[in-house]
């Protein structure tokens, strides 16, 4: 086995493609530049120290319309790689000094990421020796020791009347190996799950709930500071006794264990490593930050302070978090727009320097669309089968018909406003309309959408211009 097959992501470019190939139709270039990156992040990770530090990630600018696929690679790449990955808005971040959000809390909420998967991680390491202590605690429950009563000092005897009551006597050793026995009983009874149904009280601890209101509270943000957590652990933890059944306590006192045996400063120091050097950064609608006609004024002022900000972010700067300081050199970074008013030259030419490689997204064709109603692994057309097979409905689709419906989407768009695939959203629900309505009506019974169905629901709505200016 290679040094690559013991990477982190372990899939060669062409696995990686096989996989976004299940849920993304087309757009081969920029399934292919994400493959490369991906790849080219492990081939790093086996290289020495002295030649690793020195290669730096070619973070890549997707270009394309709205709705063919630039958001959901994101997403399903999310799912794919194991490794810390963010996906973020660029509108939701302003100039430092405006209000709002400002860009080093994309690398905070990376960090936040990569520590809550290590933690899971390690979390799911110790369930066994957890579900041992959870057993024991729960029989401890269910089997209580009695309580010893404390003797009285002898100097205090005179505040009690000078009576000092009897000592409980020492159990004895049959006393101790009957107690043994019936754990034993207890236990055995738990594990096989007959005694989920009885309730016992447990102690459950529950945050302090300390809010604290403070000026500027989008700015604390930017200091990286949670007051809450802060006052949360220098306040004595609350705890509350509740009734709950045996089968809850034992997820309740699971979790509380398993937190118990995981070093936290241990997967605080491999979370840092991990967003440092295998963060992944998708930042979507980076077109909207973009200054339309160079007025400088305005908004306008804001958005290319926006680029601004991104700038060290990207080439390669320290933030400080919560959990310490991290490091933005070698986080691959993915940006995507629709461009559809303002051209990628537009951005800061700085910042287009820092994403040299550049992928075009092609518009969907009629055949992109019919393809993307069916082929999918959760494709539009499954995911209304699945819901109306709820109610016992079967529900079919003719070729033909999904082809008329890719037509006429098409059409749509090409007549309006190009809004890509997410159009079929609009048209078949559309079309499906009146048997979602009357379906818990219709059980058992076998419905086939045909041609000329799509063609008498759908051919009045896209006639219709004063209907359509109302539907996507």
């Amino acid at each position: 086995m290679t040094a690559i097959e013991q990477g982190a992501y372990g899939l060669t470019p062409r696995e990686i493609m096989a996989y976004l190939d299940r849920y993304v139709i087309g757009q081969g270039g920029a399934k292919r530049a994400v493959a490369i990156a991906l790849r080219n992040r492990m081939r790093r990770r086996a290289l020495p120290a002295e030649i690793a530090r020195e290669i730096m990630p070619k973070n890549i600018l997707m270009v394309g319309p709205t709705g063919v696929g630039k958001t959901e690679i994101a997403r399903r790449l999310a799912d794919l790689v194991n490794a810390p990955f963010v996906k973020v808005e660029a509108t939701k971040f302003t100039e430092v000094g405006y209000v709002g959000r400002d860009v080093e809390s994309i690398v905070r909420e990376l960090t936040d990421a990569a520590v809550a998967m290590v933690k899971k991680r390690r979390i799911e390491e110790v369930q066994d020796p957890a579900a041992e202590r959870t057993e024991q605690r729960i029989v401890d429950i269910l089997l209580p020791r009695p309580e010893k009563k404390t003797r009285v000092p002898e100097f205090l005897r005179a505040f009690t009347g000078g009576k000092q009551e009897p000592a409980e006597p020492e159990p004895t050793e049959e006393d101790e190996r009957l107690r043994e026995s019936t754990r034993q009983k207890l236990l055995s009874l738990l594990r096989a799950g007959k005694l989920d149904d009885r309730e016992v009280e447990v102690e459950v601890s529950e945050s302090s709930g300390v809010a604290i209101p403070m000026l500027g509270g989008a700015g604390m943000d930017s200091m990286g500071i949670n007051i809450n957590e802060m006052l949360g652990n220098l306040l004595p933890k609350k705890t509350k006794r509740r009734r709950v059944s045996v089968a809850d306590a034992r997820r309740i006192i699971r979790a509380e264990e398993a937190e118990k045996l995981i070093d936290m400063d241990a997967v605080t120091r491999e979370a840092l490593e991990m967003a440092q050097e295998e963060g992944i950064v998708f930042l979507d609608e980076i077109d909207k930050v973009v200054a339309r006609g160079g007025g400088g004024s305005g908004p306008d002022v804001s958005r290319e302070g926006v680029q601004r900000d991104l700038l060290p972010i990207v080439e390669g700067t320290t933030v400080q978090t919560k959990y310490g300081p991290v490091t933005t050199d070698h986080m691959l970074f993915i940006a995507a727009g629709a461009f559809s008013s303002v051209k990628p030259s537009d951005l800061v030419p700085e910042l287009q320097g820092r994403f040299p490689i550049r992928v075009e997204l092609q518009a969907l064709t009629r055949d992109d669309l019919a393809r993307i109603l069916v082929e999918p692994e959760n494709s539009l057309i499954r995911q209304y089968q699945a819901l109306l097979s709820v109610e016992g409905v079967t529900l079919e689709f003719d070729d033909s018909a999904v082809r008329e419906i890719a037509h006429l989407a098409e059409r749509m768009n090409g007549e309006m406003e190009n809004i890509g695939a997410r159009r079929l959203h609009t048209m078949v629900e559309y079309l499906l309309d009146e048997i979602s309505f009357t379906a818990p009506e219709r059980k058992d019974e076998k419905i086939t959408i045909g041609e000329e169905m799509v063609r008498d629901r759908l051919t009045p709505l896209i006639g219709d211009s004063d209907v359509r200016r109302y539907l996507l």
